[in-house]
Protein backbone atom coordinates (compact mmCIF):
# COMPACT_ATOMS: atom_id res chain seq x y z
CA UNK A 1 0.00 0.00 0.00
CA UNK A 2 2.99 2.18 1.34
CA UNK A 3 4.65 1.43 -1.94
CA UNK A 4 2.03 2.00 -4.26
CA UNK A 5 1.08 5.87 -2.77
CA UNK A 6 4.62 6.77 -3.13
CA UNK A 7 4.76 6.35 -6.38
CA UNK A 8 1.51 7.80 -7.34
CA UNK A 9 3.34 11.66 -8.59
CA UNK A 10 0.28 13.15 -9.41
CA UNK A 11 -0.67 13.02 -5.52
CA UNK A 12 2.48 14.57 -5.05
CA UNK A 13 2.65 16.94 -7.93
CA UNK A 14 -0.75 18.12 -6.26
CA UNK A 15 0.29 18.50 -2.47
CA UNK A 16 3.04 20.55 -3.45
CA UNK A 17 1.07 22.99 -5.56
CA UNK A 18 -1.62 22.93 -2.68
CA UNK A 19 1.61 23.78 -0.43
CA UNK A 20 3.47 26.11 -2.73
CA UNK A 21 0.28 28.09 -2.75
CA UNK A 22 -0.74 27.82 1.07
CA UNK A 23 2.54 28.91 1.75
CA UNK A 24 2.74 31.89 -0.38
CA UNK A 25 -0.80 33.24 1.08
CA UNK A 26 0.71 32.72 4.51
CA UNK A 27 4.02 34.69 3.61
CA UNK A 28 1.91 37.39 1.82
CA UNK A 29 -0.62 37.84 4.37
CA UNK A 30 -0.90 40.60 6.61
CA UNK A 31 -3.71 38.84 9.32
CA UNK A 32 -2.07 37.99 12.40
CA UNK A 33 -2.17 33.45 12.57
CA UNK A 34 -2.01 33.26 16.33
CA UNK A 35 -0.29 29.71 15.92
CA UNK A 36 1.75 30.44 13.38
CA UNK A 37 3.25 33.99 14.97
CA UNK A 38 3.64 31.74 18.27
CA UNK A 39 6.41 29.68 16.10
CA UNK A 40 9.92 30.76 16.14
CA UNK A 41 9.97 32.13 12.25
CA UNK A 42 12.98 30.53 10.91
CA UNK A 43 11.27 27.50 11.88
CA UNK A 44 8.42 28.29 9.49
CA UNK A 45 10.38 28.83 7.38
CA UNK A 46 12.34 25.69 7.47
CA UNK A 47 9.15 23.42 7.73
CA UNK A 48 7.93 24.62 5.02
CA UNK A 49 10.71 23.92 2.77
CA UNK A 50 11.92 20.98 3.64
CA UNK A 51 7.92 19.83 3.22
CA UNK A 52 8.27 21.60 0.05
CA UNK A 53 11.59 19.74 -1.19
CA UNK A 54 10.03 15.99 -0.34
CA UNK A 55 6.97 17.09 -2.33
CA UNK A 56 8.65 18.09 -5.32
CA UNK A 57 11.29 15.33 -5.36
CA UNK A 58 8.15 13.02 -4.81
CA UNK A 59 6.01 14.77 -7.62
CA UNK A 60 8.88 15.58 -10.34
CA UNK A 61 11.19 13.02 -10.31
CA UNK A 62 12.45 13.82 -13.70
CA UNK A 63 14.04 17.15 -12.52
CA UNK A 64 17.97 16.79 -11.33
CA UNK A 65 18.31 18.08 -7.72
CA UNK A 66 19.88 21.04 -8.83
CA UNK A 67 16.92 21.89 -10.63
CA UNK A 68 14.15 21.00 -7.49
CA UNK A 69 16.80 23.03 -4.90
CA UNK A 70 16.95 26.18 -7.65
CA UNK A 71 12.98 26.53 -8.44
CA UNK A 72 12.25 26.46 -4.54
CA UNK A 73 14.87 28.77 -3.50
CA UNK A 74 14.17 30.99 -6.60
CA UNK A 75 10.59 30.31 -4.65
CA UNK A 76 12.08 31.91 -1.65
CA UNK A 77 13.57 34.77 -3.09
CA UNK A 78 9.79 36.12 -4.83
CA UNK A 79 8.44 35.20 -1.27
CA UNK A 80 10.77 37.76 0.87
CA UNK A 81 10.98 40.41 -2.72
CA UNK A 82 6.94 40.67 -2.20
CA UNK A 83 7.85 40.84 1.39
CA UNK A 84 9.15 44.03 1.21
CA UNK A 85 6.72 45.47 -0.42
CA UNK A 86 3.41 44.79 2.57
CA UNK A 87 3.12 46.90 5.17
CA UNK A 88 4.43 45.06 8.41
CA UNK A 89 6.49 42.57 6.24
CA UNK A 90 9.88 43.05 5.20
CA UNK A 91 12.69 41.28 2.96
CA UNK A 92 15.11 38.84 5.40
CA UNK A 93 18.25 37.18 4.42
CA UNK A 94 18.18 34.82 7.40
CA UNK A 95 14.77 33.34 5.96
CA UNK A 96 16.11 32.46 2.94
CA UNK A 97 19.21 30.76 4.45
CA UNK A 98 16.24 28.55 6.87
CA UNK A 99 14.58 28.36 3.44
CA UNK A 100 17.85 26.96 2.26
CA UNK A 101 18.77 24.61 5.13
CA UNK A 102 14.89 23.19 5.15
CA UNK A 103 15.44 22.45 1.01
CA UNK A 104 19.13 20.70 2.48
CA UNK A 105 17.26 18.66 5.40
CA UNK A 106 14.49 17.75 2.33
CA UNK A 107 17.33 16.39 0.34
CA UNK A 108 18.88 14.79 3.20
CA UNK A 109 15.70 12.87 4.06
CA UNK A 110 14.89 12.17 0.43
CA UNK A 111 18.28 10.04 -0.37
CA UNK A 112 18.53 8.48 3.39
CA UNK A 113 15.17 6.81 2.82
CA UNK A 114 15.72 4.13 0.79
CA UNK A 115 12.02 3.60 -0.71
CA UNK A 116 11.61 7.18 -1.14
CA UNK A 117 15.25 7.28 -3.17
CA UNK A 118 14.70 4.16 -5.08
CA UNK A 119 11.34 5.18 -6.60
CA UNK A 120 13.09 7.64 -8.98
Amino acid sequence: MFNKIIKNQKLFKTLFFICLISIELLATTTLKIEIIESMWDKSNHLIAFFTLYILISLGFRELSVIKKSLYLLLFAIQIEIVQHFIEGRYFSLLDIVADSIGIALGYIAIVSYPLISSTK
